[in-house]
C-alpha cells in the first residue's frame, strides 16, 4: 500500500512518465551520472593535452595543462572505480542499482 501511494505521488512529478517509483528515478540519476561523469574527464583531458601542445615552450602552461589531464585521468579512475563497486554490490546482493524496478 505505502509503495503505490510513494508511486503515485511520482507519477506527477517525474518528467519521465515511465519513472515511477524512487529505485527507478535513482536509478536514471545514477546512469547520467556515471556518463557525464566520463565526458566531462574526457573533455578534460582534451583540453589538458591541448594546452600542453600549444603552451610553446611556456613552463606555466605547461605545467597548467598536465594539471588538467592529471585532474581528468584521476576523475576518470575515480568514476570508473565506483561503476565497478556498483556493480560488485549487484554480484553480491542481487540489487541492481543501474537498472532498478523497485
Amino acid at each position: 500500500m505505502l509503495q503505490r501511494v510513494i508511486a503515485g505521488n511520482l507519477q506527477g512529478l517525474a518528467p519521465n512518465p515511465n519513472l515511477t517509483t524512487y529505485g527507478m528515478v535513482v536509478s536514471a540519476i545514477v546512469k547520467n551520472a556515471f556518463m557525464l561523469a566520463g565526458v566531462i574527464s574526457f573533455i578534460l583531458l582534451i583540453f589538458g593535452g591541448f594546452q600542453v601542445i600549444v603552451s610553446a615552450g611556456d613552463a606555466k602552461k605547461a605545467e597548467s595543462g598536465k594539471a588538467a589531464m592529471t585532474g581528468a585521468v584521476t576523475g576518470l579512475l575515480i568514476v570508473f572505480g565506483s561503476y565497478l563497486i556498483v556493480q560488485i554490490i549487484h554480484v553480491l546482493t542481487g540489487v541492481d542499482i543501474l537498472n532498478s524496478s523497485l
